[in-house]
């Protein structure tokens, strides 16, 4: 497998051989299980579906449940397609796939939503200044966005104009962070750096391409 799901746990730190403190973002990544595997023949397109973190089966609809009963596991919330994958790793149905697919070392990409911000300014959201000064006339312009098009041509707003409006929330992917430690006993992974989404969230790791 070239990936797995994890959950981000939170951060903390580590010294190296040096003695430099490394700020890690702690996932727990696995046990995830291979709950259906999809070919070009049948499907169109290669895949591997894994599923992560139990959840109660009255909360489950009958059609998962199914899904679920012929992988021969219990119900659970995350599902994720994998696409690429190394031929000589291919895991089978139903198999377990541990933290252990990565190594110490190793530099993965992490993918994760990030945190909402809500309806925010053009200061917050785009990092404007505003106009300076509070005087010579500028009333209440501090936190303003300023011009925002011509008048006669073109007579509207260009798309894609920064402008205030609905923050964060969005599909993140953090590339090339290097994994610190592995600890498989709890199947936890450190990496080096900072990871989208807040603490409980879901996150896709993926071998680093």
């Amino acid at each position: 497998m070239s990936g797995i799901i994890g959950k981000k746990v939170g951060m903390t730190s580590l010294f190296d051989a040096n003695g430099k403190n490394i700020a890690c973002t702690v996932i727990e990544a696995g046990p995830c299980y291979v709950t259906q595997i999809k070919t070009k023949e049948v499907d169109g397109y290669d895949a591997i579906q894994l599923a992560f973190d139990d959840k109660k089966e009255k909360h489950t609809t009958k059609a998962e449940l199914g899904h679920f009963a012929k992988a021969g596991i219990t119900p659970k919330r995350k599902l994720v397609e994998f696409t690429r994958f190394e031929e000589g790793h291919r895991k089978a149905f139903g198999d377990e796939v541990l933290v252990d697919v990565f190594q110490e070392g190793e530099f993965i990409d992490v993918v994760g939503t990030s945190k909402g911000k809500g309806f925010q300014g053009v200061i917050r959201r785009h990092g404007f200044s505003g106009v300076g000064g509070a005087t010579h006339g500028q009333h209440n312009r501090l936190r303003a966005p300023g011009s925002v098009g011509a008048s006669s041509w073109p007579s509207r707003v260009f798309k894609g104009l920064r402008m205030a409006g609905q923050t964060g929330n969005h599909r993140v992917k953090t590339i090339n962070l290097q994994i610190v430690k592995i600890v498989k006993e709890k199947n936890l992974l450190l990496v080096k750096g900072s990871v989208p989404g807040p603490n409980g969230s879901y996150v896709i790791l993926e071998r680093w391409s």
